[in-house]
Formats: structure tokens, sequence, C-alpha cells
């Protein structure tokens, strides 16, 4: 049984949530907090295997018992906050917490799909810290790539932390533009962009129609449209979920890789699932480069993993080498 702790001011919010968290028979709320302070005392007293926190509460706020509940555990952490606090939930996570949701999709409107996706990702952030079987390699053979022209990035679960590291170590000078899809439950899409654009040296922005991608750029995948990239710009493929996943870096591989052909660069980040995998081979088939983070850094390896389990990943490296590595890459661009 996963003990859970909820931590919100709204006793409606903390019954909806005490509600669907039991619903599914592999958690238990062992306590419940109407502020930030009361959610680091709890954490103390009842030790947890997963806490959900509210952000905007009196006494103490969700980021700052967020921060103090890190001096003490490791326990799998979930903002659950409102849209207007998007940038401040992506804040949330690069001081300790894993994901976070909307308020908003916990209400009967929640399809099969969304509530079997939040389960997995409570169940994978609680195992966080098993880590095992860690590895990386380098293909030596990169010597024979032709010069780069794109860069498409997947990313999931603890993706918000990884694309912070990895964007802010690359130079304002960086002369590929980036494609990234971001798999994002909440709805923050524009969020992110702009607290993403806030570390980044290169200019963050929400993909848009027509667009045609340019160096000092990272165009970000909105939520609930498919990204696809091709020789009249960039455009969105309104069609189903892949793997569950809409936007799905599947698609924005194969439409980059049919494009841009060997002068591509895929890289796999942490995340959930197995998007990016059939895109990394994609990638590779085409005749570009494929880079996975490696497990030690993943905060869940499922994407990476996938992505390696195919054959077609060329380098699997720690998540502070990545930038590095593509500088080198596009040096002579």
């Amino acid at each position: 049984m996963i003990k859970t702790l909820i931590v919100d001011d709204s006793p409606l919010v903390r019954s909806i949530l005490k509600d669907f968290i039991e619903s599914e028979g592999s958690f238990k709320v062992i306590g419940e907090g109407e502020n930030g302070q009361e959610g680091v005392n709890k954490a103390k007293e009842l030790v947890p295997d997963l806490i959900t926190m509210d952000y905007e509460m009196p006494v103490m706020n969700g980021l700052d018992a967020i921060v103090e509940i890190r001096k003490f555990s490791s326990c799998g952490m979930v903002v659950i906050s409102s849209h207007d606090t998007a940038k401040m939930a992506y804040d949330a996570a690069v001081n300790g917490a894993h994901e976070f949701f909307a308020k908003d999709i916990f209400t009967s409107r929640m399809t099969d799909i969304q509530r079997e996706e939040i389960f997995k990702t409570l169940k994978q952030i609680t195992n966080i810290n098993k880590k095992n079987n860690i590895k990386h390699h380098v293909n030596e053979n990169i010597t024979l790539l032709k010069k780069i022209n794109c860069i498409v990035i997947a990313s999931s679960t603890g993706g918000p932390m990884a694309l912070r590291r990895l964007c802010s170590d690359l130079p304002a000078d960086f002369p590929v533009p980036v494609l990234l899809v971001q798999h994002n439950t909440s709805g923050f899409d524009r969020g992110f962009v702009q607290w993403l654009d806030g570390y980044a040296r290169l200019n963050v922005q929400l993909a848009d129609e027509g667009q045609f991608p340019a160096k000092g750029n990272i165009y970000v995948a909105p939520t609930d449209k498919h990204l696809i990239v091709g020789e009249n710009g960039l455009s969105f493929d309104h069609s189903d979920p892949v793997s569950n996943q809409k936007p799905a870096a599947d698609i924005l591989f194969k439409s980059a890789a049919e494009l841009y052909r060997d002068s591509l660069i895929s890289i796999v980040l942490t995340g959930m699932g197995s998007d990016g995998a059939e895109g990394t081979r994609y990638v590779k088939q085409a005749g570009g480069l494929t880079i996975a983070q490696d497990e030690a850094t993943s905060m869940i390896y499922g994407m990476p993993e996938a992505a390696e389990e195919t054959g077609c990943v060329d380098m699997i490296l720690p998540l502070d080498d990545i930038a590095q590595k593509l500088v080198i890459l596009t040096k002579e661009n």
C-alpha cells in the first residue's frame, strides 16, 4: 500500500483527491494538512511514500513546504495546482516536486486513459530512487555526420528539471533550432514556455503554424496538438494520441527525420512510457544521430530505456554531458 499525505487548504479539494487516490486500491491516505507547515509536520510524523501538495496556501506555501520536506525526505512529491500558477508549479519541480497536475483534471470529465496515466505516474514516482543497471555509451562513429540542421527532443516526467539544465547549458549562439515535445498533462504549455525561457539563453517559444525553424530558438509543442515539421515549416496534426500522448514525440521525430535526414539529432530524456522510441528508430534509419539520457540522471528511465532497447541509440549520456556534446556536434555549422 502506498501511504499518501494530502496537503491543500481546501477541504473540498482534499476530499476529491482522497476519493480519487483511494479509488485505485494501491494507495491509502494516511493524513491531511491544510497548509504547508502542517504538511511539513505531518511528513515528519507519518513518513509517507507520496505527498500531494497545493501551491497557494496560508501560513506556508507549497514551494516552501517542498523545500523543507526535501531536507529530510526523498518521498514522491506531486504538485496539484491551478492553471494560473503554472510558473510556480515548474519552480516547485526544480525544488523537489516530481510532477504536477491541474486541479481541474480531477473531475467527472476525467477519461479512463487520463486516470490510468495518473496512477502509473504516481506509482513510478514512489519508486524513483530504485536505480539499477546503470550504463552509458558513445558511438565513436559520430564523426561521419554531416552538418546538423535541427535537433528534436522528447521528455515527460522529470522533463522540466532536465530541460532547465540542458537548455541553460546551451550557449546563446547555438547554431541549430530545437524542436521540443514535453508531455504536459496539466495544460500549462504557455506557463512552461515562459518558465523555461527564464533559464535558457536561447529564445523559447510556443510553436505556431507556418513558422520555419531558425537558429537561436527552441520551439515547444502546444498541449493537445501533434507538432510536425516539413518543407512548409511547422504545422499541427490533430489526429488521435499516439501511445496515449498528444503531442507525441514519435510524430515529431518521424516528420523531422523525413525532412532533415542525416542532418538531424534526436534526444530522448526522462519520462514514463515509450514515446520517442519509434521516433528514434526513424531518425536512425534516416541517417541521423540519436541520443538518450542515462538511467542515473533520469527521474524515470522509461522513455530513454525504450529508445535504447530499439538498438538505434548512438549515445547514452548523463544529463550534464548532453549540452556539451551538442555544442561539439554542431561546431562546424
